[in-house]
C-alpha cells in the first residue's frame, strides 16, 4: 500500500501521469472501471427492457417518461462508446 502511494506521489509531483491502460494497470484502475462500466450498462439495459416490454409496461407514455427513457438509452450508448474506446485505443479518458 505504501509502495503504491509513493509511486502515485512521485508520478504527480513529476508532472508526468501516464493515463494509458498500461500505466493504469499497475494501479488497478482500468480493470475496475471497465467492470463497473459493464455492470452499469447491464443494469440500465435491464431497466429499459423491463419497463418497456415487461409486465408493468405503460400503454401510453407521457412526455417526461419518453425523455427519461431517451436519456437512459443515450447514457447506455455513451457508456458503450467509452468502453469501446478504452478497449480499442488503450486510454481511459
Amino acid at each position: 500500500m505504501i509502495n503504491e502511494i509513493s509511486h502515485l506521489v512521485t508520478a504527480t509531483t513529476s508532472g508526468k501521469i501516464d493515463m494509458s491502460i498500461e500505466g493504469m494497470r499497475s494501479q488497478r484502475f482500468s480493470v475496475y472501471i471497465f467492470v463497473f462500466l459493464m455492470i452499469g450498462i447491464a443494469v440500465f439495459s435491464g431497466i429499459i427492457y423491463s419497463l418497456l416490454k415487461g409486465k408493468y409496461a405503460p400503454t401510453k407514455m407521457r412526455i417526461g417518461e419518453r425523455l427519461m427513457f431517451i436519456a437512459i438509452i443515450l447514457g447506455v450508448v455513451v457508456a458503450t462508446g467509452f468502453g469501446a474506446t478504452q478497449l480499442l485505443t488503450g486510454y481511459l479518458f
